[in-house]
């Protein structure tokens, strides 16, 4: 009797402390086993930066400074190929790459795969519209995380007037707003949620459409509000972050 394949699971990501290309296939087979999968749909590179290996997600020195793996990652995305290839993972991509970081990605000699996403920081407050028309120009998707924004010093996204005001124009809550202001923008949107109803409440955003001002305002309130900027790792040689996009 066949045993019958496992479904695989949307998206999981290799953490930093794996960037070294003999540790890329353990970290993807220690993911599989802990989910009790075949494969994986989605393997994404989390961050451009490789850390030093060990027990600690995050080692610091004495300063309190990430330490780094001294990889490359362009050597780490050549380990990422080769899980495709041995049918571990379907697809692959990076996630906080910067414009210039992908550019030397997708000019590699020798690419064998391209990146199918890139997964960024992305919502009204920080709208990342240079870093997606340059993904988009060169086919590669873009998946907006954190769609809702957050709180950072004392800034709430979601209590914006504008984005309030949209929201009862069209009689939506203002989480179904910053939802369909990116998928009108062609964008992936993973919005996180562990409330049932609001689960429920963030897929129904396909029964309107914001108008062309909608969008425009929306746009206009770009702040280049970062909320995911990971201060620690500031002095690695691949802070994705030290550019403008």
């Amino acid at each position: 009797m066949h045993q019958i394949p496992t479904v695989g699971l949307g998206t999981w990501k290799l953490w930093c402390t794996y960037h070294k290309q003999s540790l890329v296939k353990t970290a993807c087979i220690n993911t599989l086993e802990a989910l009790n999968l075949d494969y994986l749909d989605l393997y994404l590179i989390h961050w451009p930066m490789g850390f030093k290996p060990g027990d600690k997600d995050i080692p610091l020195d004495r300063s309190g400074k990430v330490i780094p793996s001294h990889t490359s990652f362009l050597d780490t995305w050549e380990a990422m190929e080769d899980l495709v290839i041995e049918g571990l993972v379907k697809n692959i991509g990076v996630s906080n790459f910067n414009h210039e970081q992908l550019d030397r990605l997708l000019n590699k000699p020798g690419l064998r795969i391209k990146p199918i996403t890139n997964q960024i920081e992305c919502h009204p407050y920080l709208n990342q519209k240079s870093l997606i028309d340059f993904c988009h120009g060169r086919n590669v998707s873009v998946t907006a995380y954190r769609p809702l924004g957050g709180s950072r010093d004392g800034v709430h996204l979601m209590d914006d007037i504008v984005i309030r005001k949209i929201a009862k124009k069209h009689g939506k809550s203002p989480a179904q707003i910053l939802i369909r202001f990116q998928i009108q923008r062609n964008l992936i949107v993973i919005p996180k949620s562990v409330n049932p109803s609001r689960i429920r409440e963030n897929i129904q955003v396909f029964d309107f459409e914001l108008t062309e001002k909608d969008m425009e305002e929306l746009l206009s309130l770009d702040k280049n509000l970062r909320l995911a900027t990971f201060p620690s790792t500031e002095n690695h040689k691949d802070y994705p972050f030290h550019i403008e996009y």
